[in-house]
């Protein structure tokens, strides 16, 4: 230390002791160990066509009688499957389904402790917050599809209603009984009970969906004649359904920015607690918020991601009312999707080119109404909110996702969807698992090593592994939960 005068210069000198252990070497080695199994996994078929491997089998087969009618056997069964005719269902569509699940139940194991696993806590994108508008988007294509094919059959009107409100009322009440339930929460309380939900959320967006669908004019993809605006025709013909859409979309609008909220500013749509220099502690959600604790009181969420960082104390609930309005819109571009394989069937060409372009006319609407920025846009994209901006990246993000899958999956075919089909096609048996099993053994264990990302990862990878497997033993039995 050197003095001038009433100054000190002081110098300092760090002395780094032990370098920190690179946090994403764990994510790193995952990578490259499922990168490998899944490339070992698709040349396997061409490694069991070479000779050698052809000669090394015969030399472990036995070659008696019984044996030679043993392996005849597949051969027949194969002439006979081949026989049969092959089923139309879209298994991009599956597979779609499958990968959104198994990243939800990835990241809802804990995502290996990583940031960008865990949901945003207000504004912004995380993979996280990427897979729930997916699953709806989904939802709304398979409604499409399916409809149209129980039009076809001759299906009364009364049937499909029977289905759809059957089908509503199970999903409503598994997210109700049992998302509600918890081993750590002990008995059920209704101070906490939570009505609002994932479950309650997809069930009510299909019901509206099925609803549309159901009552549809066209019951038939038509035949007409070429006119100008055959190329959208797929717009043009389904007309009151895109006014509905739209009067919902404008009822959105006005409540989220119209209503005024008692002690809170109009159109807010921030976090509340500590943030905007804590002027608007109690403000959480703004009018979501406010309709929310209007129909459910205290029965809704308590922990909302913005809790730790903000600081709030009011609860907010990511499945309330307000953003159920925007699934809904999200699930009907999912319907645009379904009208998009109907009308232009067998020309993917034009099929892959209206998924790209719906892709880009969604993704610059996203771009302005966010300005490309986490929170100086016009609408932040926000899934707590599930905001319009929020609403057209998922759905520019879902079309690319399923065109690029129908590209290879059903056009080329250079991938069967394994192992995301498994899962895609037992959604509700997985996803219900999951959600009941996951603080149980072999699913989690306590660890030991929680100063890294190494033992979180595996526990995390594991069960989701896990859960896939699973899926497949199902598929190779034949079971497929369906509601």
């Amino acid at each position: 230390m050197r003095k001038q005068g009433l100054l000190k210069d002081v110098t300092c000198s760090l002395t780094v002791d032990r370098s920190p252990n690179n946090a994403y070497l764990p994510l790193l080695a995952a990578f490259l160990i499922l990168t490998f199994i899944a490339a070992f996994w698709v040349s396997l078929p061409y490694i069991l066509r070479l000779r050698c491997s052809q000669r090394l089998k015969n030399r472990m087969c036995h070659h008696g009688s019984q044996n030679s009618m043993e392996m005849e056997e597949p051969n027949t069964e194969q002439q006979i499957d081949e026989s049969k005719p092959k089923s139309s269902r879209l298994k991009s569509l599956d597979t779609f389904r499958g990968f959104s699940l198994t990243v939800m139940v990835f990241v809802n194991y804990g995502g290996g402790g990583y940031w960008f696993f865990q949901h945003a806590p207000w504004n912004g994108l995380t993979v996280a917050d990427l897979v729930m508008p997916w699953f709806v988007f989904i939802i709304g294509t398979s409604v499409m599809l399916a409809f149209t094919s129980m039009h076809r059959k001759g299906v009364s009107l009364l049937q499909l209603l029977r289905k759809v409100t059957w089908r509503t009322v199970v999903l409503m009440l598994i997210g109700f009984c049992f998302m509600n339930y918890s081993p750590r929460d002990g008995f059920l309380s209704w101070s906490w009970l939570r009505i609002p939900g994932v479950l309650q959320r997809l069930g009510f967006t299909y019901f509206v969906l099925a609803l549309m669908q159901t009552f549809s004019p066209l019951r038939e993809i038509p035949l007409r004649e070429h006119n100008w605006w055959n190329p959208i025709q797929d717009v043009i013909l389904y007309w009151p359904e895109w006014l509905f859409i739209v009067l919902l979309e404008t009822l959105w609008l006005c409540l989220t920015f119209l209503l005024p909220v008692p002690n809170c500013p109009t159109g807010y749509l921030g976090a509340g607690g500590v943030g905007d220099a804590g002027l608007y502690p109690n403000c959480t959600g703004g009018a979501a918020a406010h309709i929310d604790k209007w129909f459910f009181g205290d029965n809704m969420f308590w922990y909302p991601t913005c809790k730790v960082l903000y600081r709030t104390t009011e609860p907010f609930d990511p499945e309330g009312v307000l953003g159920t309005i925007n699934s809904i819109v999200m699930g009907f571009l999912g319907m645009q999707a379904g009208k998009i394989l109907l009308f232009f069937r067998q020309m993917n060409k034009g099929i892959l080119a209206r998924f790209l372009v719906w892709a880009l006319i969604l993704g610059i609407s996203a771009a302005i109404l966010s300005k490309c920025t986490r929170d100086e846009g016009f609408i932040p994209v926000n899934k707590n909110l599930w905001s319009l901006s929020f609403v057209t990246c998922m759905a520019c993000m879902s079309f690319l996702l399923l065109a690029v899958m129908y590209f290879i999956i059903d056009v080329k075919k250079w991938w069967g969807g394994q192992p995301f089909i498994f899962p895609g096609m037992n959604s509700i048996f997985v996803y219900v698992g999951h959600s009941l099993l996951g603080s149980y053994f072999p699913f989690s264990w306590e660890m030991r090593f929680q100063d890294s990302h190494w033992e979180p990862l595996f526990q995390n990878l594991w069960a989701t592994g896990l859960w896939v497997f699973i899926s497949y033993l199902l598929y190779r039995k034949k079971f497929f939960l369906k509601i």
